[in-house]
């Protein structure tokens, strides 16, 4: 222990030093509790400045992330799909989709747009090698069907399936393919032209090669839209990917109130 020192004049007056008394042992101790207190004080507030960090806080944080990504990846999706079916219906009147086109059915018979006409439809453009997205959209177009068919008692909505990969889709390729869905789901496939035409239309696009041959292996980008059509064939709403059966249903009988109330096909003249 070192002691501090502290002057003394001695007898003869001349002035030396001592050395001064130390500490006693309760105030060095408690000078050592007050320093420890200190130190243990500045470590508690650095551990509540940064936080407690453990793997569950960790996880948590992570699973708080990737929900968040996939909320604003889906809602992204949403308002994109919303933005293209405002393109498509954004004009002055009903905008151009639909008109001539002569394809051959699933049951080998001829079929134009005039076999549409008298009954509203619904049709989507496809191909029967499509891994998912197609079934999902055939699926949900047959539910839309028997829950019409439900609330109105009748069968006036027709769905309908276009193969924009002909050079794979043949006649019996597409009745086989159409039977695993929708008993009244008719099928139509052509010539590459033919579908050309029809897609051109509609406005949908696709991508399979003009000069494919059915041995080709090559994929096909395409629209995933389908489109309800009045029984005067023309064109009423389009139904993205992330619309539900539900949110369709509720169009499609939206649809026929307003033409029943404005007079039906009489008025229409069919």
């Amino acid at each position: 222990m070192i002691r501090s020192l502290a002057p003394l004049r001695t007898s003869a007056g001349q002035l030396g030093w001592r050395a001064a008394p130390s500490a006693s042992p309760r105030i060095a101790a408690t000078r050592l509790g007050a320093r420890r207190w200190a130190g243990d004080e500045s470590r508690a507030r650095d551990r509540s400045a940064v936080g407690p960090f453990t793997w569950k806080a960790a996880a948590l944080f992570v699973a708080t992330g990737v929900g968040l990504y996939v909320y604003f990846e889906s809602e992204r999706a949403k308002v994109q799909e919303r933005r293209q079916q405002e393109l498509l219906t954004k004009s002055i009147g009903k905008p151009s989709i639909g008109g001539p086109f002569a394809l051959t059915a699933h049951t080998g018979a001829a079929f134009t747009e005039a076999d549409l006409l008298g009954r509203w439809t619904l049709i989507y453009f496809g191909f029967t090698n499509c891994p998912d997205i197609c079934p999902e959209e055939l699926d949900k177009m047959s539910a839309v069907v028997d829950a019409v068919d439900r609330r109105t008692g009748t069968q006036d909505v027709l769905p309908v399936f276009v193969s924009v990969d002909p050079a794979r889709d043949g006649v019996e390729q597409v009745r086989r393919y159409v039977s695993e869905f929708h008993p009244r789901l008719v099928g139509l496939t052509g010539e590459y032209d033919a579908v050309k035409r029809a897609c051109k239309s509609y406005r949908v696009y696709f991508s399979t090669p003009p000069d494919a041959r059915p041995t080709d292996d090559y994929l096909v980008d395409h629209s995933i839209f389908f489109y309800l059509m009045d029984p005067r064939g023309q064109f009423v709403d389009a139904f993205g990917k992330n619309t539900t059966h539900e949110e369709v249903t509720a169009k499609v009988l939206e649809a026929m109130a307003k033409w029943d109330k404005l007079g039906g096909g009489k008025a229409a003249g069919i």
